[in-house]
């Protein structure tokens, strides 16, 4: 039964590579590569060199990866170092060989859905624990020998000079709609990687803790956890209350706090990949 778990598992990822490879890469020959839009990292240099020399995307991306691959493979997994090469090439291959046609002439229009169509791919192949190499990978590697600068910000830093330099050798124009473009994409990347559905962790500290415990559970059906907590002011213990729930059930349960005590203490956190009972099974995760 585990092996077959596994099993699927692995056949899952690899489909959502090979899925998140053909939106991903359909989303230059539909939106971005017509409208001169250089979506950051090795494609958006890419992009740039389409524009000045025609250049095809998809191999020329390809070709600067190669060298990436061969210096930063040990750094990685092995499961993860083959799963992300397979992405790669597939889907540099994929944004020249797709026979889509162009969209729209409108830049505005290519960097709104070509950021998004990209974003989702991307968030594809995340979930199925690969890369598209690039400066992905260069961030990686920096990370690993400077601790102090995070791959998030070496990423950012890299996006933004392919971005000005599609400002200077392209137009200005282009790299505004570059930048629309990699927000648009990143904040998709989050919601295909975190899930669309949006849970709640409530911490609540209260004086009538028994009577709001026993109300959350009744009226919600929830679960609860009591979390041992001490004050910092007078150092007397405060219990404190921690309750997943669903961004629908937020507004009930403040409701029921507020008529079992006015004057508890409550703050709400996002709470992604919410795993067990009442929410997904956790063997789907495994």
């Amino acid at each position: 039964m585990i092996r077959l778990t596994l099993r699927n598992e692995r056949v899952l990822a690899y489909i959502q590579i090979v899925i998140g490879c053909v939106l991903g890469a359909a989303a230059y020959p539909m939106f971005l590569v017509p409208n001169s839009i250089a979506p950051g990292g090795l494609t958006g240099i890419a992009t740039i060199l389409n524009a000045l020399f025609r250049l095809p995307v998809g191999i020329t991306s390809l070709v600067m990866n190669i060298p990436l691959f061969i210096i930063g493979y040990r750094s990685m997994g092995r499961v993860f170092a083959f799963r992300s090469l397979m992405a790669t090439i597939l889907f540099s291959l994929l944004i020249d060989w797709l026979p889509l046609p162009m969209l729209t002439h409108d830049q505005l229009l290519g960097s709104l859905f070509g950021g998004a169509l990209m974003g989702v791919g991307l968030g594809l192949i995340l979930r199925g624990s690969a890369t598209t190499g690039g400066s992905d990978m260069v961030a990686r590697m920096v990370h690993a020998r400077f601790q102090h600068i995070s791959v998030g910000a070496f990423l950012f830093f890299i996006d933004c000079c392919v971005v000005l330099a599609a400002g200077f050798f392209i137009t200005a124009e282009s790299a505004l709609y570059a930048f629309i473009s990699i927000y648009v994409g990143s904040r998709v990347v989050d919601l295909i990687v975190e899930g669309f559905d949006k849970q709640k962790a409530c911490y609540i500290i209260t004086e009538r803790l028994e009577a709001v415990k026993h109300k959350l559970m009744g009226e919600l059906g929830r679960g609860l956890t009591v979390i041992s907590a001490r004050g910092g002011f007078q150092g007397e213990e405060r219990p404190m209350l921690l309750c997943i729930v669903s961004a629908q059930e937020v507004s009930r349960l403040k409701t029921i706090v507020r008529l079992e005590d006015d004057r508890a203490f409550v703050f709400i956190t996002d709470a992604h990949e919410v795993l067990g009972e009442g929410f997904r099974d956790l063997k789907e995760h495994v």
